[in-house]
């Protein structure tokens, strides 16, 4: 599809409006949740959007809105603005950005349609360990009630973070959301490689993440003979791999399963490691085949710690199950992409996205743009202006076509 030069510079300026907060030395960003580089992001949404003589509110967990009315029984745009550490300038941003665009084009047309755009916090689990805390707050998700105790990156209680902002850590449920439709960058090479422009999301996988902790014993590496060794480290290594194998034997059910976080203390050359801690990280759409994951790691890792004589400590961090989107509604956005001739296909989505927290509350869609080589989460991250163009204008067709 052809863009105007007014839309792809009106694109342009909101993406550069954004460009510098968090900027880091080597070129990415780092703008993490309930910061005040993220609330730079929400000041700065606020001012483009007055730019416009937009509205916009602020709700009791400090996610901002967009807003071209008040009304009830609205159309909700929503993404994020955080990021992880050294992460890119495309994850979240171009949804609120999509957002942003269709507000303009609803304006520019006369569409007397309530729209907003949401700009949710905290969808990163890189400050607190947990992911979208801002859209699961508001949308009451069992699975994110007790966060009071979760800590930053610097060591702050969210509950106190929440206080001293004035914020409620239980606040009222969101109402009024007629449907809520996100755009975010594809975070994989699907789309690229098949030369496709839009995916049309029909499930985001479910997240399983576990801390495990070894406890062996630290000694020196050079008196403690081979065989009268507690090693913590290598307890572990053996189950990581065991991580990687079951991932592997269930990937015909579209499951993966990924060890991204170790520790090894003391973490020094002469001594045998005595503690390690590992995360695993668990993500698919098959609930058995998840199911399977868990326990073949649990019972491995128990397995080997027996054998190896160290002492494991289980933490589940968080189980959420896979989440449907609306077929309905991605039937509708197929429909409108069609129309548009911006070729597409029906995709899962590996990550996690605020659209999880709605599909309870409201009819949800997504739709993934293409991300350049499907990097994300790391300062090579890019997408085509023409492309968040795309998606925003599929997103568009869509409600003006439900309200001629």
């Amino acid at each position: 599809m052809i863009h105007s030069r007014r839309d792809i510079q009106y694109c342009e300026e909101l993406f550069k409006s954004f460009y510098n907060i968090g900027a880091t030395a080597d070129g990415g960003v780092t703008r993490l949740g309930y910061t005040q580089t993220e609330d730079r992001m929400h000041e700065t949404l606020i001012a483009d959007g007055k730019q416009m003589g937009y509205m916009d509110v602020t709700d009791e967990v400090g996610n901002t809105y967009i807003c071209n009315s008040m009304e009830e029984n609205y159309y909700l745009i929503g993404s994020h603005l955080d990021s992880v550490v050294e992460g890119g300038r495309y994850d979240g941003v171009a949804g609120v950005i999509a957002g942003m665009m269709v507000l303009r084009w609803a304006k520019e047309d006369e569409l007397k349609v309530p729209i907003r755009v949401g700009a949710f916090r905290c969808e990163e689990s890189s400050n607190f360990g947990c992911c979208t805390i801002g859209s699961g707050l508001i949308t009451k998700e069992a699975y994110k009630q007790d966060i009071e105790g979760l800590l930053s990156k610097d060591g702050k209680l969210l509950g106190d973070i929440f206080a001293e902002r004035g914020l409620h850590i239980r606040p009222k449920k969101i109402e009024g959301v007629r449907q809520y439709l996100e755009l975010h960058i594809e975070q994989g090479k699907v789309l690229k490689e098949c030369h496709t422009q839009l995916g049309i999301v029909s499930t985001i996988a479910g997240p399983i993440r576990y801390s495990l902790y070894f406890h062996g014993m630290a000694e020196h590496s050079g008196t403690t003979p081979m065989m009268m060794r507690n090693d913590a480290l290598c307890a572990a290594a053996e189950v990581i791999l065991e991580v990687e194998r079951i991932g592997q034997r269930e990937s015909m059910y579209q499951s993966v399963a990924t060890v991204g976080v170790l520790y090894n203390r003391p973490n020094a050359m002469n001594v045998i490691p005595g503690e390690v801690e590992i995360g695993i990280d668990i993500r698919g759409i098959d609930p058995a085949s998840l199911d399977r994951i868990e326990r073949g790691v649990l019972d491995s890792a128990r397995a080997i710690c027996r054998k190896r004589k160290v002492q494991l400590i289980e933490e589940k961090l968080s189980s959420i199950p896979p989440i449907e989107m609306t077929k309905d509604l991605a039937l509708k956005l197929e429909k409108a992409a069609r129309e548009l001739q911006i070729s597409n296909r029906v995709m899962v989505s590996g990550a996690g996205h605020d659209a999880m927290s709605f599909a309870s509350v409201c009819d949800t869609a997504m739709v993934f743009i293409p991300c350049d080589k499907g990097i994300s989460h790391n300062k090579m991250e890019f997408a085509t202006i023409e492309d968040i163009c795309n998606g925003a204008r599929v997103i568009y067709e869509h409600i003006r076509r439900e309200n001629q």
